[in-house]
């Protein structure tokens, strides 16, 4: 399953034409293009609150399918590696829900044609940015986006929790 590279045979899906997407977060870029992709933000019960794309040369997915697949990816790499964290004795049981900050966590990985970086706030707000793979560490960037979210977002009274950021 392919999505972020392609072959030459493959054909990218343009963007909307009518719509200019937003700048992408600040410190993300590398000096060579585009670096940051895609943003995610999860509240702690899974719903998908922000999603926006800025360069994503290939879609294979509705964008539900993706953020749901994308909140279980989170949900098992959290599990599992709190499950081979060599500091604790208590390893629990596998796929259990973990509160905000327990456990071992995990701030990025990277395959050959993407990088996932990744925050968890002690509200359990999770931010997923996906960069070029050769980005280097993102979680001062991640910080600052959750620092706009709580500044802009959570604390504005017009705003209702749990619903999508708009």
């Amino acid at each position: 399953m392919q999505f972020f590279g392609g072959g030459s045979s493959l054909t990218s899906v343009p963007p909307d034409a009518g719509t200019p997407a937003p700048a992408a977060p600040p410190g993300t870029g590398t000096g060579g293009g585009p670096s940051a992709q895609v943003l995610y933000v999860f509240n702690r019960g899974g719903v998908c609150l922000l999603y926006r794309e800025w360069h994503r040369p290939l879609r294979t997915l509705d964008p539900t399918q993706d953020q749901k697949l994308m909140f279980g990816l989170l949900f098992s790499l959290r599990s599992f590696t709190s499950k081979i964290d060599p500091t604790t004795a208590e390893k629990g049981n596998l796929g259990v829900p973990l509160l905000p900050g327990q456990g071992c966590s995990f701030y990025s990985f990277k395959t050959n044609t993407y990088k996932l970086n990744f925050l968890e706030s002690p509200s359990g707000i999770k931010l997923i940015l996906i960069t070029h793979p050769r980005t280097g560490d993102q979680r001062d960037t991640l910080k600052h986006i959750y620092n706009l979210y709580v500044e802009y977002v959570v604390k504005n009274p017009l705003y209702a929790p749990g619903t999508p950021i708009k």
